[in-house]
């Protein structure tokens, strides 16, 4: 399947201006462009310009209020609850953990948990503002359903992702990671490719494996049981029962916390209902940050120094090839999908934007209908 390379700088246009177009101001366009496009440029394919087309469905359905404005709802000098009002996941998390941040830099360390929220990007991109602040950053979020709990044949949880980010050198410690085997947005890029899914993945509606895309999409959607398996895989002995435990934790920050809606009661009734964490850490209420943080690279150094296992060519510490990738793509631009270039025109005909000023001239027979909604 094709691919068309566009550089940052033309991608984060077309994203401002559509989301000004849908009516976000200038300042919360470019925030919201900034979160989907750093994980295009860190070669996170599945939560990028792919993801346009579920911003604008939620838009259109009213699962995302464009108006709206966080509210603090609950607060102490270490903690935060917020409703997000229904609002755009990426503008809401933004907030809250600039208030993590500001409360950690105070007290030295807090937690804010959201309510009422939407899709909000990569989890990272809220753990790396906290490490940017010289603090110790964690995100994560809960979602709709997609995770068949260990047993089980119906999804409960979300793919629940969970980041950490911290200070070091040559760069960060960044680890984000779904505690699903695979996120939703993978399975799509997968049935944009017409592929079959690789074993171990999915399940049918029946909790039996699946390696039809379209079929377990479908079933996500619809409820009607199946989805995607939690890290370790289906059984306990393959270790299944940790990534759904992990996933539990996730829901503990998020809806628990929030008082908000659990992942298997999202996405219901036109509502869409997404939960957050966030924490942030100052190093300091630990000791000297700055002799923390020379430990802590002398350690990820030795990880990448240990003996390497026959045929491999090099050890990669968590955030290494998302360093690595942004140097590539802002240098050379970003491959985007024929089948998303074909919901990006979409968008400009919805939007009444010029698709060709944007996207080029742009032949669009190899790409397919997408198979699901």
């Amino acid at each position: 399947m094709s691919y068309i390379r566009y550089s940052y700088d033309q991608l984060k246009k077309f994203c401002c201006d559509a989301f000004k177009k849908f009516g976000f101001t200038a300042n919360e366009a470019e925030s919201i462009t900034d979160v989907l496009l750093l994980s295009d440029v860190y070669g996170i394919e599945s939560h990028g310009m792919q993801r346009l087309v579920r911003y604008h469905k939620g838009i259109e359905k009213g699962l995302i209020h464009v108006d709206a404005k966080p509210e603090i709802i609950f607060e102490t000098p270490v903690s935060a609850v917020i409703d997000g009002h229904d609002g755009m996941g990426q503008l809401i998390s933004i907030e809250a953990m600039k208030l993590a941040i500001e409360k950690a830099k105070k007290r030295g360390m807090a937690i804010v948990s959201v309510k009422n929220s939407n899709h909000f990007g990569i989890a990272g991109y809220y753990a790396k503002m906290a490490c940017d602040a010289g603090l110790i950053g964690f995100a994560m979020t809960n979602s709709e359903a997609i995770m068949v709990p260990t047993y089980s044949r119906l999804a409960m949880l979300g793919s629940n992702p969970i980041a950490i980010s911290m200070p070091a050198e040559p760069y960060p410690f960044f680890f984000d990671s779904s505690t699903t085997v695979v996120t939703r947005g993978k399975l799509e890029i997968y049935n944009k490719l017409s592929k079959p899914l690789p074993d171990g993945w999915a399940l049918d509606e029946n909790g039996k494996p699946c390696t039809d895309a379209s079929r377990v999409l479908k079933n996500i959607v619809g409820k009607n049981g199946g989805g995607i398996v939690p890290l370790g895989g289906d059984t306990e002995p393959l270790g299944g029962h940790k990534g759904y435990g992990y996933g539990m934790l996730c829901e503990i920050f998020c809806s628990i916390f929030s008082g908000g809606l659990t992942s298997n009661h999202t996405h219901i009734g036109g509502k869409g209902g997404t939960c957050h964490g966030f924490m942030a850490i100052d190093p300091n209420v630990f000791g000297d940050a700055e002799a923390m943080k020379e430990r802590f690279s002398v350690f990820l150094q030795e990880l990448r120094d240990a003996p390497k296992a026959e045929g491999a060519e090099r050890i990669y510490t968590h955030g290494e090839k998302e360093i690595l990738a942004y140097a590539d793509r802002m240098k050379n631009g970003i491959d985007v999908n024929i089948n998303t270039v074909a919901e990006m025109k979409d968008l400009c005909d919805y939007l009444g934007m010029d698709s060709v000023a944007y996207l080029g001239d742009v032949d669009f027979s190899a790409a397919k209908q997408s198979s699901y909604k």
